[in-house]
């Protein structure tokens, strides 16, 4: 893997990111690139074992050989949303209305100009098996990420159950939030507002999934201002969040589309810290 080198200031924000991006200033004219094809996916899956299950909508379009991914609360786009997209330019869907065409765009474009072959710090592979297998693979490589002891107070922004295993395994307390609600599989309450729990925490375990509803930049500046250890999982937008190391952000752990639940075989996570610079 080669190490990346940083190119300038990370970005404050995802419209600074856009605003880059639009001015060519982080790879080709975004104009020049079209949208081939565009779909959802509606995912619900319940880990064989497990008492919890997940549900979850993301968009996805693909620009020449990449996918990028934005995801979206369920029932939030309607198919049309998806066949607009199509045959237009990433330039275009910058300025999209809908936040997460807007995203999935941006992680398109990314992943073509910032490929994680090339810029991601180090990779782990997947082994092929189970949704619950993998699922608990992927855990373990993202929660390596976080520099934690035990004792000290995680915020889990996305509420992934094998997340919290791999924590409780490692003696490591968390808080669980996610705008959905509901309870974790040790029957524990995710509160709506992690604005609320900011605080209480030494470190966050932040999903993708924040860029597309909004709720990444607080957390984001929450991390800059204290210091703290600010770990992002990303599926949808892994292409996005490595342009924040050193802004906050600590390391990614990114893994584009096809994600693991889509796929039996063995997938891969590409990794990111910002001791090794930002690939934006």
């Amino acid at each position: 893997m080669r190490t990346p080198v940083p190119t300038g200031e990370p970005f404050l924000s995802v419209t600074d990111l856009i605003a880059a991006v639009s001015a060519a200033r982080l790879g080709p004219d975004p104009a020049t690139g079209q949208v081939s094809v565009a779909f959802t996916t509606r995912q619900g899956a319940r880990h064989a074992g497990r008492g919890r299950s997940y549900r979850n909508h993301v968009l996805s379009l693909r620009v020449g050989a990449s996918v990028g991914s934005s995801a979206a609360e369920p029932d939030e786009l309607t198919d049309d949303v998806a066949y607009d997209c199509v045959g237009r330019s990433v330039a275009d869907l910058l300025t999209h209305p809908v936040p997460a065409v807007r995203v999935a765009a941006l992680d398109a474009y990314l992943s073509a100009a910032r490929p994680h072959e090339r810029t991601a710090h180090d990779t782990v592979t997947i082994p092929a098996g189970t949704s619950l297998a993998k699922s608990t693979a992927r855990a373990a490589a993202v929660v390596d990420l976080i520099p934690l002891a035990p004792g000290q107070n995680v915020l889990v922004v996305g509420v992934v159950n094998s997340l919290l295993g791999q924590l409780r395994h490692r003696g490591v307390s968390y808080l669980p939030c996610d705008l959905a609600g509901g309870s974790t599989e040790w029957d524990e309450p995710c509160l709506p507002d992690a604005g609320a729990l900011l605080e209480r925490c030494d470190a966050l375990l932040v999903s993708g999934m924040t860029l597309g509803n909004g709720t990444f930049e607080p957390l984001l500046r929450h991390a800059r201002a204290t210091g703290k250890p600010m770990v992002a999982f990303a599926q949808t937008g892994s292409a996005v969040l490595p342009c924040f190391l050193g802004a906050g952000l600590s390391a990614v752990s990114a893994e584009p589309y096809p994600f693991f639940w889509l796929d039996g075989g063995s997938t891969t996570v590409y990794r990111y810290r910002v001791t090794a610079g930002s690939p934006c």
